[in-house]
């Protein structure tokens, strides 16, 4: 099944959902839809929403070229994907004017509120909708529940498990952590990641301001482990306030153990590629 869905991420891919989805600029709710689709982009892991015309309550327009006429606004050429390219799988990281798909950027516009970029695909069966630049707007709603970062996607899933197995973790030599008391999450696509308490954690960590955002599990906050005397920049990771199918790993470390070392009960495992590696 993950090779099949693999073949399908160099096309254009949607799902019709039937949860009521809104988007907020500030207090003001600019799409409201009980119609919305969920939408792959070629190359894109994770999807966005687009959503039938006559569901915006802003006007659709064409940005003016170069951005000119104010300094929110968008030229209306894409950015070269060069950069992009050598990229096999674009994450939430690539920016929503990137991208493969035929069609035309627009701006939606309402009164006294920012303009956000949309776009309108040539593909037939799309026709008449407009996709989404999830992270321009303020605030997304699925039915009456805030979701941050992207939408859920129907075929992907967290699940979280305890394990009694000893994890140990270690980077050039020293022992950052060893446990017997691990929480597992499997993401969908991506390597099992191993949660461990605070106490198991044999060195220092030291606060990072980095913070990501997962729309499953709520936002990351980073720490950078001394090894060695040197701090590791951000290398661990923690969810203080988890969203509630992450409750399970709630202030408990994870380690990015494609750049570390991992045994599990001595055994040494290979560093997974990821993304992150």
């Amino acid at each position: 099944m993950s090779e099949l869905l693999a073949i399908q991420r160099g096309s254009l891919r949607y799902e019709p959902t039937r949860k009521r989805v809104r988007a907020r600029l500030g207090d003001a709710t600019v799409v409201d839809s009980d119609r919305a689709v969920l939408v792959w982009e070629p190359r894109r892991v994770v999807p966005g929403y687009a959503v039938p015309a006559e569901h915006i309550t802003a006007d659709i327009v064409d940005p003016a070229p170069g951005g000119a006429d104010d300094e929110h606004d968008h030229g209306t050429e894409a950015p070269d994907t060069a950069d992009y390219d050598r990229i096999p799988y674009w994450d939430p990281r690539t920016p929503f004017a990137v991208r493969k798909t035929p069609g035309r950027t627009v701006l939606l516009r309402a009164q006294d509120l920012r303009p956000v970029e949309a776009f309108l695909p040539d593909d037939p069966d799309l026709a008449g909708m407009v996709i989404l630049d999830f992270p321009s707007f303020d605030t997304w709603l699925e039915d009456d529940d805030v979701v941050v970062s992207h939408p859920h996607d129907p075929f992907a899933r967290i699940d979280i498990r305890r394990s009694g197995k000893r994890i140990t973790i270690s980077l050039d030599g020293e022992i950052v952590a060893d446990s017997t008391s691990v929480r597992l999450l499997y993401e969908t696509g991506l390597p099992e990641r191993y949660y461990l308490p605070l106490e198991d954690v044999r060195v220092e960590l030291q606060p990072s301001a980095t913070r990501t955002v997962c729309s499953y599990k709520g936002t990351a906050t980073y720490f950078s482990p001394v090894v060695h005397g040197v701090p590791v920049p951000d290398f661990a990771w923690s969810y203080p306030e988890p969203l509630v199918d992450a409750l399970g790993v709630r202030d408990r470390i994870c380690f990015f153990h494609e750049r570390m070392d991992l045994s599990i009960d001595g055994i040494e495992q290979p560093r997974p590629w990821t993304p992150w590696s």
